[in-house]
């Protein structure tokens, strides 16, 4: 069945009309003139080719035909009126889906506080968090299984956006009875009379780059490398040996008593960015969560480093 030829407008004419029972009172509830709301009656009746009203010049009354198409005519003038509304909410960033890839650590601790914050103002969005590798973030992103990504600074190519959030620093977590616990800060040479965990190859190579121009005997190497960072904190509750991570670990760090030493000469820092897509067009509502995330971690982080692209 082919659709039908009458307009939203002239089921806007009928509605009022049949309510108002009067085609000068539905003119000015629809801002026009009666000439052009007749007009419209006129148009719908020609379409449906029956008459929708009984007209006399004391008074306007629904035709028994037209009280039947009534209902049909309200039904899809909510929905159309519906589809509006929730258009608008997506134009004004107000409702939606947004997929955010993002590590263990910023997948668990940091995004659902701020996920919790952005659903007090936009309560029809929706943020699902990806759990994604380090390795993967930039990948989704480019590839469209995610519309954002949040985690360590990573290259990126023509495909994708990196937005630096904020600068954590790499530091020291060891059991109370660990050595160097009773000390306020250690250096990098002083790690190397200890035994270290790694978290990931991520956190492996990043003690790598930390020291590659320096003498291999003088580099740091792990005695271990597990697959999360929650197995390295919990070797060094247990004092098997202490392990190095970005500050925000810390909400994972703290539960399990261990005690959290800063790293000098020199002080290295992690970087924490937002990966959003530049050759493919973003949903308003990834945009809008976009624009939360930036402002409420570059507002909160002073060292934070401005907006910028990179290359491979």
């Amino acid at each position: 069945m082919p659709l039908p030829r009458f307009t939203s407008r002239q089921l806007e004419a009928f509605e009022a009309v049949a309510e108002m029972r009067s085609f000068t009172d539905a003119a000015d509830r629809l801002a026009l003139s009666p000439s052009a709301v007749s007009q419209l009656i006129n148009e719908l009746e020609s379409t449906l080719d029956f008459k929708l009203f009984d007209r006399s010049t004391r008074r306007v009354e629904i035709s028994s035909a037209g009280r039947e198409f009534l209902a049909s005519a309200d039904s899809v003038l909510k929905h159309l009126r519906l589809a509006q509304s929730a258009a608008e909410d997506v134009r004004n960033r107000a409702a939606g889906i947004v997929r955010i890839a993002a590590p263990l650590v910023v997948a668990s601790v940091i995004l659902p506080p701020v996920i919790k914050a952005y659903g007090s103002t936009r309560p029809k969005v929706r943020v699902h968090i990806r759990d994604v590798p380090v390795d993967r973030l930039v990948d989704a992103v480019a590839s469209g299984d995610a519309d954002l990504a949040m985690g360590p600074d990573r290259a990126v190519g023509d495909d994708v956006e990196r937005i630096a959030l904020f600068n954590s620093p790499w530091v020291m977590w060891c059991a109370p009875s660990h050595p160097l616990a009773r000390r306020r800060s250690v250096t990098w040479a002083e790690l190397r009379a200890h035994p270290l965990v790694a978290a990931g190859r991520d956190h492996e190579r990043s003690v790598a780059q930390m020291h590659e121009a320096l003498p291999g005997n003088e580099r740091i190497t792990p005695i271990d490398v597990v697959d999360n960072i929650s197995t390295a904190l919990g070797m060094a509750a247990a004092d098997l040996a202490a392990t190095l991570s970005p500050a925000y670990v810390q909400a994972l760090a703290k539960p399990l008593g261990l005690v959290q030493r800063s790293i000098t000469n020199p002080e290295v820092m992690r970087q924490m960015c937002l990966y959003q897509p530049l050759r493919r067009a973003s949903s308003p509502a990834a945009e809008g969560f976009a624009e939360f995330l930036a402002q409420r971690f570059t507002a909160a982080s002073p060292r934070a480093a401005g907006k910028r692209r990179a290359t491979k």
